[in-house]
């Protein structure tokens, strides 16, 4: 059986250093982008890696389906198998009624077994996780779901850290693509975890930014919320990421969760032209939603709200109940 890399599960060989998987000697563990990742925090995209059906062997198998409390998704994969929903990086968020959220989870993304509020970079909840886990699991084999930058590789290494003797850990990066095949973990002797690559989605903002911004957008820090009173006729930027023009409606409140690395600006139409390059649409937006720009964060809209939004054209944006 060919070895794979430890840190993102590619198959390692001594062939060729211009391929992936090249190792000086093949009884190291990790490939030397991994190493050079892990150790000087040097990234390059060799391979274009993303998730398939094919990374789930068994159908019958648990599945831990892992989204990211701030960048939800509009749709989950279609995965038959018995699932878990876990929803990380609470700590981002203060004050939250978790209660409250757990159900609004449940109406968004019905049929799983579980949902469960975790915290890799807390170990908020993490006992709770695995209890549901040793529940749950159908084998030994739990597979581990979910896009890119929730935090999947991040969440193993805390329950092998937590729960296992095991010292091996994955590749964490704030990048897309850094596991590239699917990494099996032992975690106890009847409990294998097994990584998948992240699904990538076209949408996401994270695709059409450089490297800088990337990091930039994924902050670690917990989000302090932006609270603007708008009245028609006024306009909020995020940075050079995007523009909202608030078109008609009352004085309304407008709340933006994003990185604390965003700079958030507000002014009348007449006063800025910025961000009017990109591609622009209008949106009626119901009270009580968020306008959610996936890789960005989402913006809390109270009342009812006619709006025009700049932003790259392949970013999909999308509104759904509130969920705060």
């Amino acid at each position: 059986m060919a070895k794979k890399c430890l840190g993102c599960g590619i198959e390692l060989q001594t062939s060729n250093v211009k391929l992936p998987g090249y190792i000086f000697d093949i009884n190291t563990d990790y490939c030397t982008r991994c190493f050079r990742l892990k150790h000087y925090g040097e990234y390059k995209s060799e391979v274009t890696a993303n998730f398939d059906m094919k990374n789930i062997k068994n159908k019958k198998d648990l599945v831990i389906y892992v989204i990211d409390i701030i960048n939800l998704t509009e749709e989950l994969l279609d995965i038959k198998n018995p699932k878990i929903l876990v929803i990380n990086k609470t700590d981002l968020l203060s004050n939250i009624n978790t209660e409250h959220l757990l159900q609004k989870f449940k109406k968004i993304y019905p049929n799983f077994l579980d949902y469960i509020l975790v915290s890799a970079n807390t170990n908020y909840n993490l006992d709770r996780l695995i209890s549901r886990i040793k529940e749950y699991k159908t084998s030994k084999n739990v597979y581990i779901v979910g896009n890119s930058n929730v935090g999947k590789s991040s969440l193993i290494n805390k329950l092998v850290s937590c729960y296992s003797k095991n010292i091996s850990t994955l590749t964490i990066s704030p990048l897309p693509g850094t596991t590239i095949g699917n990494i099996k973990i032992n975690l106890e002797d009847d409990l294998i975890l097994i990584d998948t690559p992240g699904y990538i989605s076209n949408g996401n903002i994270l695709n059409y930014v450089d490297l800088k911004d990337m990091k930039k957008l994924n902050s670690k820090k917990a989000y302090k919320p932006k609270n603007y009173q708008l009245k028609e006729n006024q306009t909020i930027i995020l940075d050079d990421y995007m523009r909202l023009d608030y078109i008609s409606g009352e004085k309304n409140s407008f709340t933006i969760y994003t990185s604390l690395n965003v700079k958030v600006e507000r002014f009348s139409f007449l006063k800025s032209d910025r961000c009017k390059n990109y591609y622009s649409y209008e949106i009626e937006i119901p009270a009580n939603s968020d306008f959610v720009i996936p890789g960005l964060g989402f913006i809390k809209i109270r009342d009812n709200a006619k709006i025009k939004v700049y932003i790259n054209v392949n970013v999909k944006a999308f509104v759904r109940e509130s969920i705060i």
